[in-house]
């Protein structure tokens, strides 16, 4: 299945997309959150779906998408964990994963502008492949691991790098501003993807092809991830954990290059789709 939610900020409405499609499920009665995942929510949904047989009514082609799960309890995002991102910022190879939080405050749908924050000078771009928890874990031995992921969002990354790097303390400060995370179109559950470990995913700004590469270069792949994790603190339904960008993010240019009001960012990775986000300067509301 392919999760959506839609609607205006605040007013989402839960949808699947079939053949293309995109289905209002609103009659389903549920959001998808942590209670959802927890309590066998894909399956009620897969039955809801069997039994409406398409009877459902089609949400508007020019309606926002929002992410496709309410906000989680956690983000949580893996840093260098590609060998060639590694290489280009200076970094060596990470022994262990590095991890970092974002605030779940940053979570945007995948259309939504990405505003630059006040101040901001360099504020970067980051495509990514997440995954979303599917069930309660802790200390989860890597052969179980899977039985874990309930499906794949693209994510990206948004990093502010003067407050992430040189501001002190540790990388969250850059990385949870508001709009930070767009994720989306779509949430694809793991019978939608054969490979999570082999897909294309690519970064345009301003139409200029900047991130292309494939996850088969992942340093930590997504079952050591999740038992690494789950050594550290639990993991609830609905958690979203981002694995970590390929190189050409605007960091490591010569000369860096950073977005400004206007840049217009477009990405995709096989199988979870595309999206689009306009940079937007910062205003006092």
């Amino acid at each position: 299945m392919k999760l959506i939610r839609w609607g205006n900020p605040g007013e989402e409405r839960t949808g699947v997309i079939i053949d293309n499609v995109k289905y209002d499920t609103s009659s389903f009665g549920e959001d998808y959150n942590e209670e959802f995942f927890e309590s066998g929510g894909l399956k009620r949904l897969k039955e809801f779906l069997k039994a409406t047989d398409g009877n459902l009514n089609i949400v508007p082609e020019d309606v926002r998408l929002a992410a496709p799960f309410a906000r989680p309890s956690k983000i949580l995002c893996i840093g260098l964990n590609y060998a060639k991102h590694a290489a280009e910022t200076g970094a060596s190879i990470p022994a262990e994963p590095i991890l970092f939080m974002k605030s779940t405050t940053s979570l945007a749908g995948p259309n939504d502008d990405i505003v630059i924050p006040k101040d901001s000078v360099k504020t970067d771009w980051e495509v990514e492949l997440a995954f979303v928890i599917g069930k309660k874990a802790s200390y989860v031995a890597e052969i179980d691991a899977m039985k874990y992921v309930a499906g794949y969002v693209m994510h990206n990354d948004v990093s502010e790098r003067e407050f992430q790097l040189e501001r002190g303390g540790t990388w969250d400060k850059g990385k949870g501003c508001d709009t930070f995370a767009p994720m989306g179109p779509f949430m694809a559950t793991v019978d939608e993807i054969k490979d999570p470990h082999n897909l294309r995913l690519w970064l345009k700004l301003n139409g200029k092809l900047l991130q292309d590469s494939n996850t088969d270069d992942l340093i930590f792949n997504i079952p050591f991830i999740v038992s690494y994790v789950s050594r550290f603190m639990t993991l609830l339904p609905g958690d979203v954990i981002s694995t970590g960008t390929p190189a050409g993010v605007g960091l490591g240019l010569n000369p860096p290059l950073f977005l400004k009001a206007g840049d217009v960012i477009e990405l995709g990775i096989d199988g979870l789709g595309e999206a689009r986000q306009v940079a937007k300067a910062y205003a006092q509301s």
